[in-house]
């Protein structure tokens, strides 16, 4: 029998899941309060403060491994979006949904304050996730689904402002329900050509 690789144990057992309940914490946490404490965070995570130093020696070490977390998320919702699968403008919509559920981690995309102070790694460069929109919007100017006096970066910054703007009224008393569906109204209305 092989040995199971000490990366994988920690994240399926018991340790992954303290790991999942600090981050995901951590998420919520510092989205409502971005200078908030490693004691903050473990009482939301509903541990002991040492419990957080156990795995994060460091308010930097946490932030770090949050901001890579957000990207994994980032990654995870691009590929249940199945962006290649039917038109261009139904996997928008299905990316725009799937983003709309990372919740407070979404939250924390949009301070680039936070992002540019944290340090979070990976966050300057493209990613695949990055690249599979770009390619989509492509694909539904060629299909005619995307308004063409629309450019990539535009209409990636749009989803992302909607994004932003259904998030914040989800927080602020509407229904997480009207919220994205607002968004995706938006979002359709947006992107397509003029009739």
């Amino acid at each position: 029998m092989e040995p199971m690789d000490t990366a994988v144990s920690d994240r399926s057992g018991v340790r992954g899941r303290t790991r999942r309940a600090i981050l995901d914490a951590a998420a919520v946490v510092l989205a409502k309060n971005s200078g908030a404490s490693l004691g903050d965070v473990a009482a939301a995570a509903g541990v002991g403060r040492t419990t957080v130093h156990r795995y994060f020696a460091e308010r930097s070490d946490l932030l770090k491994a949050l901001g890579a977390d957000v990207l994994e998320k980032v990654a995870a919702a691009t590929d249940r979006s199945h962006l290649e699968d039917g038109p261009a403008l139904a996997a928008l919509e299905r990316l725009c949904q799937e983003l709309f559920e990372l919740g407070d981690a979404l939250t924390l995309v949009f301070d680039e304050s936070l992002v540019a102070t944290w340090n979070w790694e990976g966050w300057e460069e493209d990613t695949d996730a990055d690249r599979a929109l770009s390619h989509l919007i492509e694909r539904g100017h060629a299909e005619g689904a995307f308004d063409p006096a629309l450019d990539v970066d535009w209409i990636v910054q749009t989803l992302w402002s909607l994004l932003y703007v259904a998030w914040q009224r989800g927080r602020t008393g509407g229904t997480k329900h009207e919220a994205l569906s607002l968004c995706l109204h938006t979002l359709r209305k947006a992107a397509s050509p003029a009739p």
